[in-house]
C-alpha cells in the first residue's frame, strides 16, 4: 500500500495555481467545457475535471471558482487603447444629447483648467435634435482667445473654435485632399471632417510622459474591469509604439497590444527595414491605412449619393494609387496591411486592390477594418482572396437609427451583415473601435448576437438575419481575434501551452437570458496567471 501511494505522489506535478469547481469554455476547436485548470509561469499545463487536475497537479494557490464561468481573456481586434487613454485627460463628451450639454460640459472642463488647449471628445450629432452639425459661434463667444477642439464620436470630423482655426491659419475656401472644412456662407462654421482635422489637432502641445503613464494605467484597468487582456490599437507612431514598449518592459504597463504601425514614412521606413516586432507583451506586425471615412459625418465613401444629402458621395482620403502602390510593397514583406474602409466604394476600391496582389488560398490574413457597407458583387472576394473582414457589432446598434437615412433602405440592407461575412471565410474578428464605442466586451457579445440596444430596441433585433450565435460571438472575442493577428497558437482559447489570460463571471454568457447580459458581473480577470482585476464588493 505505501509503495502504491509514493508512485501516486510522483505522479503529482507542481503548478503555481489551480483554478477548480467551474465552467470552463476553452473555446477549443471542439468548444469543450472543463471544470478545472492548472498554470505554471503564466501559461496552461492543463485542463480537465476536477478529479483530475486537484489529483495530477499540486499549487500554493488554490481557487475554488464556486460553480462560475471562465472564458478565454477576451480581445478587442480593433481599438484605439492609446487614444483612449488619452482622452481621459480630456472633455468626455460621449453621451451628450444637445449642443448646449456638450458646452456645459465644455465650461465646467475649463474651470476646473483653467490653461492650455481644451479638449473633448465623444459628441454625436445624430444624437442631438434636428441631427445638424454645430457651429463654433458659441464656443467663440465662451473662449475668444483659448484654443478648442471637440472631436466627434467616429474621430473622422471635429469642431474648432476661431482661435483654433487661426492658430492653424485655415481661411474660407481652403481645400485639401481627403478633408473638408465646413462652410455656411462664406464662413467657416469651424466643423472640420476626416484630413481637415489633422491641420487644428498637430498643434495641441504634447503631454509629458508622467501624465501619460498615468492614464494608461487608468485606462487598463478599466480594461481588466471588463474581462480585456489584449487589445489590437490600430494606427499608432512608431514614437507611441517604443513608448508603450518601453512601458511594458519595465513592467508598469500589462496590458498585452497587437499594435499597427500607422500609414507613416517614418513607420514604413523603420518597419519594412526592421522587420516585424514581438515580445510577450507588444506585437507589432500590422500597418494601418485609412480608405474613408466615416457613415456619421458623411465620410464614407459610397457608391452612390448619400440619400440625406443628394450629390454627395463621400470621399477617399487618397487617391487610388497610393492605396495600390503600399499593397504592391507590403505583399512583398511580412506585414498585414489592414485598411479602414466604411462605404460601399471604399470597401470595393480596397477589395479590388487587395484581390490584385492576394492569391486564392493565402495566409496572409490582409484585413478590412469595419467592412461596414459592402455591396453584394463585392463580398465574395473576401472568400477568395482570403481577406479578413474585422468588424464591431456595436456599430451596428449605435447605427442603427439613423443608418437608413444616410444610405436608403435598400443599401441597408447589406450593411452590418455579420453573418454575410462571416460565411465567407468561417471566422470573423470582432472588436469595438474604442473610445469609439464602449470597452466592454459584453456590448460587444449583445449586440452580435441579439442586435439589439441596452432597452431591447428593436424587438427581434436590428437585422437579426446578420445576428451572430454565442459561439460564433465568444469565438470572435477570443480565438478569432487572436487569428486576426497571428496569435491563435498562444492566446485565445484555454489550452495547454498557451497564455493563461481568463474571465470568470458570475453568470453563464452562453446561457443567460438577454438582458442580464449586460450586467452580468465580472469576478476577476487574470493575465498570465496573475489576477489582475477583483470585483470588489461592498
Amino acid at each position: 500500500m505505501s509503495g502504491f501511494m509514493l508512485s501516486c505522489h510522483t505522479r503529482t506535478q507542481q503548478a503555481d495555481l489551480i483554478v477548480y469547481h467551474a465552467t470552463i469554455y476553452t473555446v477549443d476547436d471542439s468548444f469543450r467545457i472543463a471544470q478545472a485548470m492548472a498554470v505554471r509561469q503564466g501559461k496552461i499545463l492543463a485542463v480537465g475535471s476536477d478529479q483530475q487536475i486537484l489529483h495530477d497537479y499540486s499549487a500554493p494557490q488554490k481557487k475554488d471558482l464556486q460553480g462560475h464561468f471562465v472564458y478565454p481573456g477576451f480581445i478587442d481586434a480593433h481599438a484605439h487603447f492609446y487614444s483612449y487613454a488619452m482622452s481621459l485627460l480630456s472633455v468626455d463628451l460621449t453621451g451628450t444629447r444637445s449642443w448646449e450639454e456638450v458646452l456645459n460640459r465644455v465650461k465646467s472642463f475649463a474651470d476646473a483648467h483653467p490653461q492650455g488647449w481644451i479638449v473633448g471628445r465623444g459628441w454625436d450629432q445624430n444624437d442631438w435634435p434636428g441631427k445638424q452639425f454645430p457651429d463654433r459661434a458659441e464656443l467663440d463667444r465662451l473662449f475668444p482667445h483659448r484654443p478648442v477642439l471637440l472631436t466627434r464620436v467616429d474621430g473622422h470630423a471635429a469642431i474648432a473654435n476661431g482661435e483654433a482655426l487661426q492658430q492653424a491659419g485655415i481661411k474660407p475656401g481652403e481645400t485639401l485632399e481627403g478633408g473638408l472644412f465646413v462652410i455656411k456662407q462664406g464662413r467657416l462654421t469651424g466643423v472640420l471632417i476626416d484630413n481637415a482635422v489633422e491641420k487644428v489637432a498637430r498643434l495641441i502641445p504634447p503631454l509629458d510622459d508622467t501624465m501619460k503613464l498615468r492614464a494608461l494605467q487608468e485606462a487598463e484597468q478599466h480594461c481588466f474591469a471588463v474581462g480585456l487582456t489584449t487589445v489590437a490599437d490600430c494606427g499608432l507612431p512608431k514614437q507611441t509604439i517604443d513608448f508603450l514598449d518601453s512601458l511594458q518592459r519595465a513592467g508598469r504597463l500589462r496590458m498585452r497590444i497587437y499594435a499597427m504601425a500607422a500609414d507613416e514614412k517614418e513607420n514604413y521606413d523603420y518597419y519594412l527595414r526592421q522587420g516585424p516586432y514581438k515580445t510577450d507583451r507588444m506585437h507589432v506586425c500590422a500597418f494601418k491605412l485609412f480608405a474613408d471615412g466615416a457613415l456619421g459625418s458623411r465620410g464614407a465613401c459610397l457608391l452612390q449619393p448619400y440619400r440625406d444629402q443628394p450629390g454627395w458621395y463621400g470621399f477617399l482620403l487618397k487617391d487610388r494609387k497610393y492605396f495600390d502602390s503600399i499593397a504592391h510593397v507590403l505583399i512583398n514583406s511580412p506585414f498585414q496591411m489592414c485598411t479602414h474602409a466604411i462605404g460601399d466604394s471604399a470597401n470595393r476600391v480596397m477589395l479590388q486592390i487587395y484581390a490584385s496582389v492576394l492569391k486564392p488560398g493565402n495566409d496572409r490574413r490582409w484585413r478590412i477594418e469595419h467592412a461596414q457597407v459592402v455591396h453584394p458583387d463585392d463580398i465574395r472576394l473576401f472568400g477568395e482572396y482570403a481577406i479578413v473582414p474585422s468588424v464591431q457589432p456595436t456599430h451596428a446598434t449605435s447605427d442603427m437609427y439613423w443608418a437608413g437615412e444616410r444610405l436608403g433602405k435598400e443599401r441597408l440592407r447589406y450593411a452590418y451583415a455579420f453573418q454575410d461575412l462571416l460565411r465567407q471565410n468561417s471566422w470573423l474578428p470582432l472588436g469595438t473601435d474604442f473610445p469609439v464605442e464602449d470597452i466592454d466586451p459584453r456590448k460587444t457579445f449583445y449586440a452580435a448576437v441579439f442586435r439589439q440596444d441596452s432597452a431591447g430596441y428593436p424587438p427581434g433585433g436590428f437585422q437579426p438575419e446578420n445576428a451572430l450565435t454565442h459561439q460564433q460571438a465568444l469565438q470572435g472575442m477570443t480565438i478569432w481575434a487572436a487569428r486576426a493577428q497571428f496569435e491563435e497558437k498562444e492566446k485565445g482559447s484555454l489550452q495547454p501551452g498557451k497564455w493563461a489570460d481568463f474571465v470568470v463571471m458570475e453568470k453563464d454568457l452562453m446561457q443567460v437570458p438577454a438582458r442580464e447580459i449586460l450586467h452580468n458581473p465580472i469576478l476577476a480577470t487574470y493575465q498570465a496567471g496573475q489576477q489582475v482585476y477583483a470585483q470588489t464588493r461592498d
